[in-house]
């Protein structure tokens, strides 16, 4: 089975590309979101593949990470999802986004993905819920604390600082995850208003 390939991209289509490993044009098919993240044609490229066998044809599927392409490999276990609805899927939502929708049960955001009804975005969300932390991309303290969110178990003063920050436009991953790095260092009885001072000032960076 092919793992990896490393070469020179030949050309783009829609849902693929032509890699070329010394003289050989793989055709490696990629999520939108792969694709837009690549070079152009003629560099080079190194992507993880997953490589699919079936009676009348082998499909290379192309990834940027490991990461990505585990999600790929996870996805598949959930019922209704095919290797095209797994793409669509990471196209839509980074391994991040993905992970945070499945931990905070939000069907929603797993739904906006194109080919994905409601049923199969239920079933994403409860079949994949305890395995999306290993799947986070080393996210743990955001994914606990959005989990936590979801569940209405985490303290008021942190659900008000998340709640703020989302409302003043950011994404709740990106809330959690500073909020999360907070708590870390300030521990939990930090009142809701220096959390939120604090936390846009992570983001901020």
């Amino acid at each position: 089975m092919i793992g990896k390939l490393k070469g020179l991209i030949d050309s783009y289509s829609d849902d693929y590309l032509i890699l070329d490993v010394q003289g050989v044009g793989y055709q490696v098919h990629c999520s939108s979101k792969t694709l837009s993240s690549l070079p152009q044609t003629g560099e080079a490229v190194s992507l993880a593949i997953e490589t699919h066998v079936r009676e009348t044809e082998i499909k290379l599927f192309g990834f940027a990470n490991e990461l990505e392409r585990e999600w790929f490999r996870l996805l598949q276990n959930v019922q209704g999802v095919g290797a095209k609805v797994a793409l669509a899927i990471l196209g839509t939502l980074s391994a991040s986004e993905l992970a945070s929708a499945i931990a905070l049960q939000d069907k929603a955001m797993v739904a906006r993905s194109p080919g994905v009804g409601p049923k199969v975005a239920q079933r994403i969300v409860l079949e994949l819920k305890n395995k999306a932390p290993a799947f986070s991309g080393g996210e743990d303290g955001a994914l606990g604390l959005q989990q936590e969110l979801g569940e209405g178990v985490a303290s008021s003063n942190v659900a008000d600082a998340v709640s703020a920050l989302t409302n003043l436009g950011y994404s709740t991953p990106q809330a959690s995850a500073a909020i999360a790095t907070i708590l870390k260092d300030k521990g939990e009885d930090t009142d809701t208003q220096a959390l939120i001072r604090l936390g846009l000032k992570e983001i901020s960076g």
